[in-house]
């Protein structure tokens, strides 16, 4: 016989025959399809387990019923993780356990590999990591992980449609990267025999669009930063970036609260819930603060009052990693030092749902200066559980003082600064066209979605994580 036929055609998945169920058991016959992910004989009967789509439905099968032959056939050649087809009656065991009574079974797909013990799973975490296909047949609880990540987008979605926001692709693969403070993925395109980078953010081509006359765009996608793999940073992640004409960071805030609470209530039913031992509250308003009156309350730092050794000897002192590589990246740099005294002090310590703003401008070129403060920038991160999980600024839309920084970038990026920005003509020539008045957003929906389920590591939410290469004798089955 064929174990892998090309098709076989059912009446009803394992859900709607158990749905249909609740009110009243179908007369005649059913078929369904699934998985065999248990089995328990009893002299001339069988039962076994079904597992369909997530959903499990117990079978029957009865050597008086199917004949010898055919029963025979089953306990020989059927086991756990093959696939079957199965058509008979419903029934109620004496337990109450809905259970198809089988009069006809099909082999339609042989699993050569057993699964993981019925008893025991799959506990390992980096098996789970590697083997997700696995992870997702053992644990039912990951399989609600990843259904909750998808109700998470199409949440942020319906939020923003309904605001008006018109969703949009931009290239993955880009000329230049720029958008956010990275090291990019190099690539090259043969066909013209160009250098090209992945997409590090989309923040430049939704600029364009906006100057374009696209008043509220956005787009989730997939995000490639050359950088460390942790419990909240993945080379290859997902972020949603939105751009709201005429608006500045006060908006964005407020947009920002509106669209995590909608995306909570719709996802959890509450605004509060426990994540990592402590009770979140996401009921706006959420707190502000600036990240000098944070690093005042909560590092007892005046940096306004430091001096630049001052400043250095406290980093290098507290942070010496993350000191030496800021040197070796930019040098001393002011902003950047205040920045990484937060990054060390404060954003652990944010629990609850903080919007930290009034960054150094020397932390992003693409924001607009602070009204009140030049040195500022109209910039805010969005802390939870310790977490960031959003950045937003009020957009640069000047085109002569963007020109200006990003020489000074390129010139950063010549010293060997490799997470500088490289200057963008392209996107200097669009601003010169005119942009209006503009706030962005940026949320990372893997964190986002750590915290509506309750993970504390990225690669839980992450369908298939970055692993290191496992090293052994050979990768291939040939």
């Amino acid at each position: 016989m064929n174990p892998y036929p090309h098709k076989y055609d059912f009446g009803s998945s394992v859900c709607e025959i158990r749905a249909k169920a609740e009110d009243h058991l179908p007369d005649g016959e059913v078929s369904t399809v699934g998985r065999v992910m248990a089995i328990r004989s009893h002299g001339g009967m069988t039962f076994i387990d079904l597992l369909d789509d997530g959903s499990k439905l117990q079978c029957q099968l009865r050597m008086d019923l199917l004949g010898r032959q055919r029963y025979d056939f089953f306990s020989m050649y059927v086991e756990r993780g093959d696939f079957i087809g199965v058509a008979g009656r419903l029934f109620y065991t004496k337990m109450g356990e809905l259970t198809l009574e089988a009069r006809r079974f099909e082999l339609l797909s042989k699993a050569l590999y057993d699964l993981p013990g019925q008893w025991y799973g799959l506990k390992d975490v980096e098996t789970r990591y590697r083997k997700r296909y696995l992870d997702l047949l053992m644990n039912g609880g990951v399989r609600e992980v990843f259904k909750t990540r998808s109700s998470v987008a199409a949440g942020i979605r319906e939020f923003l449609s309904g605001r008006g926001f018109l969703e949009v692709e931009t290239p993955l693969i880009q000329e230049y990267y720029g958008g956010a403070t990275a090291r990019p993925f190099t690539t090259h395109v043969n066909y013209i025999d160009e250098t090209r980078y992945l997409q590090i953010s989309p923040e430049l081509y939704l600029k364009r669009l906006v100057i374009g006359g696209y008043n509220r765009v956005y787009t989730i996608s997939r995000n490639f930063r050359n950088e460390e793999i942790d419990v909240t940073h993945n080379p290859e992640f997902t972020t949603m970036e939105a751009y709201q004409a005429y608006a500045d960071y006060n908006d964005i805030m407020e947009l920002t609260e509106d669209m995590f609470a909608s995306v909570a209530e719709k996802t959890l039913g509450t605004l509060r819930f426990e994540y990592d031992g402590l009770e979140i509250d996401l009921n706006p308003p959420w707190r502000r603060t600036t990240m000098y009156e944070a690093l005042g309350e909560l590092a007892g730092l005046q940096v306004t009052d430091m001096d630049d050794d001052e400043m250095a000897g406290t980093l290098k002192k507290a942070d010496p990693d993350n000191y030496s590589k800021l040197m070796a990246r930019a040098g001393y740099n002011r902003g950047l030092f205040i920045a990484q005294l937060f990054d060390h002090f404060c954003q652990g310590r944010l629990k609850q749902p903080t919007f930290v703003i009034d960054y150094p401008r020397e932390t992003v070129p693409l924001c607009k200066p602070h009204r009140l403060r030049p040195e500022l920038i109209e910039r805010f991160e969005l802390f939870i559980s310790g977490m960031e999980m959003a950045n937003a600024y009020t957009e640069l839309n000047d085109p002569l003082l963007q020109h200006e920084l990003f020489l000074e970038e390129a010139k950063r990026g010549g010293g060997g600064d490799p997470e500088a920005h490289p200057y963008d003509a392209d996107f200097v020539e669009a601003l010169r066209y005119g942009m209006p008045p503009s706030g962005g957003l940026g949320v990372g929906i893997d964190r986002l979605v750590m915290l509506l389920t309750g993970k504390t590591s990225i690669k839980e939410v992450i369908l298939f994580p970055m692993m290191r290469r496992l090293t052994r004798g050979s990768d291939s089955l040939i």
